[in-house]
């Protein structure tokens, strides 16, 4: 019989954590995530966890703080001597400096995987990392999960026709293409150029859009110009109607205000992230990854394999 499985959550969603300890039927782990009164992280876990399966759900999204709570929690419960200790990361932060590309640059996104798996975690559960090299950064087992089935399941549903789906750039055709031999869709790419790193600009629409349904597949949504001039652009090659969908809904201050004068007719996005308070949004549509997750965590826990969650 595997060991207790208990669920451990930070602040950073804990709505998320709340769904997923209701598809499992597990209660949330009783514990005091707060701040001491100069601001520092103060964790305190208030039920016995020694020689326990724990899942630490905690994404690494801003402000940093939330990345550092992650850490305190991996070192509490190590220090609990929890039998197995898995960071349930749904967004993983620091992720798009995943390599050396200019001169005097981090490589972020493995000094985010030295510190998680210096604080304690036997093994990571994440979900659409923005280079799956990331992957490889980790010197313990993760498990890496796709929001594909949820969004496909959301297309399927709106009976959509004469599909194209677009990737926004070259590096995004291989998920691109799973979308749409799922979908029986064709396939085309945004060829783009970054002047900075927060700015995209559209070079060409690589493939036939024209009088066709799109949909543009991303992982991240931030600033929202790569999304929106993309469709702007795909809509002035003469496409019918364009959709999208994003995992993480990062959304930067002005990125919602883009998307609504944009001719996206729908953006479908995970709770990865929790929107922003104040987002209200008739365009933006959230789907729930919470079971998804759930199912994952139970499979893990019990020895089971996880890739027939992929489709």
């Amino acid at each position: 019989m595997p060991f207790e499985l208990k669920l451990l959550s930070g602040n950073s969603n804990y709505p998320l954590a709340e769904k997923i300890s209701r598809y499992l039927g597990v209660p949330l782990t009783n514990a005091d995530v707060s701040r001491f009164q100069d601001g520092e992280v103060s964790i305190k876990i208030n039920e016995n966890i020694r020689g326990t399966d724990l899942f630490i759900i905690q994404s690494t999204q801003a402000p940093a703080e939330n990345l550092v709570e992650l850490l305190v929690m991996l070192d509490a419960a190590r220090r609990a001597s929890a039998r197995r200790i898995t960071a349930v990361i749904p967004y993983f932060g620091y992720a798009r400096q995943d390599r050396k590309d200019q001169p005097r640059v981090p490589i972020s996104a493995k000094l985010m995987a030295n510190l998680i798996t210096t604080a304690g975690a036997n093994r990571v559960l994440t979900m659409d990392l923005h280079a799956s090299q990331i992957q490889g950064f980790f010197d313990i087992p993760l498990d890496h999960l796709y929001s594909a089935p949820i969004f496909l399941k959301c297309f399927a549903q709106m009976e959509l026709s004469d599909l194209v789906v677009v990737a926004p750039d070259p590096g995004g055709v291989h998920m691109a293409r799973a979308y749409a031999k799922r979908l029986g869709a064709s396939l085309a790419f945004i060829d783009k150029r970054r002047p900075d790193k927060d700015r995209a600009e559209v070079m060409h629409i690589v493939g036939k859009v024209k009088g066709k349904t799109v949909i543009i597949q991303d992982d991240i949504i931030n600033t929202g110009e790569t999304l929106t001039k993309g469709a702007a652009a795909i809509k002035d090659r003469g496409a019918k109607e364009v959709y999208a969908c994003c995992t993480h809904p990062v959304l930067s201050r002005g990125a919602v205000e883009r998307v609504e004068e944009s001719p996206i007719s729908r953006l479908l996005v995970t709770d990865t992230i929790p929107l922003r308070k104040g987002i209200n949004s008739k365009k933006i549509e959230v789907a729930s990854i919470s079971d998804l997750l759930g199912e994952a965590i139970k499979r893990i826990h019990q020895e089971e394999s996880v890739s027939s969650l992929f489709y």
